[in-house]
């Protein structure tokens, strides 16, 4: 069973989505949704928000299966909402408030798991170490794994999220993390530390890949897919939009940072679109001559592995980054740049030096990369893990 701190559901591809769908081929898999509170409830119920309203209410089934892009199905869990904690101040109330709502958080758990007769189950907690904590031996799992993708929730938490992800750590019967960055920051807390690093659905990415360079007078689209968030590194892409006039930038996702397109709609050669489904990226990416990684370089993006990295190769497409992160395995086959100067320049170099011979050693790369072989590498951990504790 996954405890996550994603939605099952969303505009972009997730890593414990890919990882719970490909575990299901030989393993019930109970999913365990996003823990959506009473604010997440009323702000959909007036129109600004997402929340599975009728489920967490219980109008309709709360468990229900889902059929996966990998052919396999997932029991999907939406537990009833809770209360907002995050925003209190007083230390003795917050935790107070926060067992109320992992009290919740188990109980709806244990009576799925009956629902499902499953005893005794392999819990992968998923970026959920605020609750991860309190829910620990609380519905009798063998097994009790961290699976850290990012490093800790501050923006939300403040500093709780970083004592909750090491307290967690410490307590977990192991940590899986995305990226060797993560796994030396934990590394102290928990002798059991893995790495499996994201992957990519490359049949559904590698359907749509590239088989040409542009043609030449063509105006060359230099693409970005994905959140638009406080990442985004809104300087170094400006520098680049004005040094090339010619240049078509498009920016698709979901806009959670404002200032990007305060800072970048005026000019004449960019354009930004909603987000859109994961089958549908490929067709797009195709289009692209470049496709762009532009993060701020700061404490946070250390830990990030990026899922579009392996997408964006999957599809034959060249990327340029800048150098937010320690990614050695991808220095031969990508750009990282340092400084604007150098991230516009290298957008330009790997446009006019494409071929098709680069096309293809991209589509090889990320073929390694695949969500199939992610999966079983996660599995094989657990059942690492599970020998260690039994013996």
């Amino acid at each position: 069973m996954c405890v996550s701190n994603t939605t099952w559901e969303g505009f972009y591809t997730k890593s414990t989505v890919q990882i719970m769908s490909l575990l299901a081929k030989g393993n019930t898999v109970l999913f365990v949704e996003y823990p959506f509170t009473l604010k997440d409830l009323i702000s959909t119920i007036l129109g600004n928000g997402r929340a599975p309203v009728s489920r967490m209410l219980g109008f309709t089934k709360r468990l229900v299966v889902e059929q996966t892009n990998f052919d396999t199905n997932v029991h999907h869990l939406v537990i009833p909402p809770i209360l907002p904690v995050e925003f209190i101040k007083i230390e003795s109330l917050y935790t107070l408030l926060l067992k109320f709502n992992s009290y919740i958080y188990a109980r709806s758990i244990r009576r799925a798991l009956r629902k499902l007769k499953m005893d005794n189950p392999v819990c992968i907690n998923a970026y959920n170490a605020i609750y991860g904590r309190n829910l620990i031996g609380k519905i009798k799992e063998k097994l009790h794994l961290f699976y850290c993708y990012d490093g800790p929730n501050t923006g939300r938490y403040g500093q709780r999220a970083t004592v909750a992800d090491q307290s967690f750590a410490s307590q977990a019967d192991g940590v899986i993390v995305t990226s060797e960055f993560l796994a030396s920051s934990l590394q102290e807390l928990n002798t059991e530390m893995y790495v499996v690093k994201n992957g990519v659905d490359f049949k559904i990415f590698n359907h749509d890949a590239k088989t040409s360079i542009n043609n030449a007078g063509k105006r060359k689209k230099v693409g970005y897919i994905g959140s638009l968030d406080q990442r985004f590194d809104i300087d170094t892409i400006e520098y680049s939009i004005q040094k090339l006039p010619d240049y078509d930038f498009e920016f698709i996702g979901e806009l959670m940072n404002k200032t990007i397109t305060q800072r970048l709609s005026s000019y004449p050669n960019v354009k930004f679109k909603p987000p859109v489904k994961p089958n549908e990226v490929p067709g797009l990416l195709k289009k692209c001559d470049v496709g762009l990684i532009p993060y701020i370089c700061d404490e946070y993006s250390k830990n990030i592995y990026p899922l579009k990295i392996n997408e964006y190769l999957s599809v034959g497409v060249p990327v340029v980054l800048t150098s937010f992160a320690n990614l050695p395995e991808f220095n031969h086959i990508v750009s990282f740049t340092h400084g604007k100067e150098a991230f516009c320049n290298a957008i330009v170099r790997e446009i006019e030096s494409d071929n098709l011979e680069n096309i293809k050693m991209r589509i090889q790369f990320a073929e390694k990369n695949s969500w199939e072989n992610r999966a079983q590498l996660f599995e094989d951990i657990i059942d690492t893990l599970l020998e260690k504790k039994l013996n």
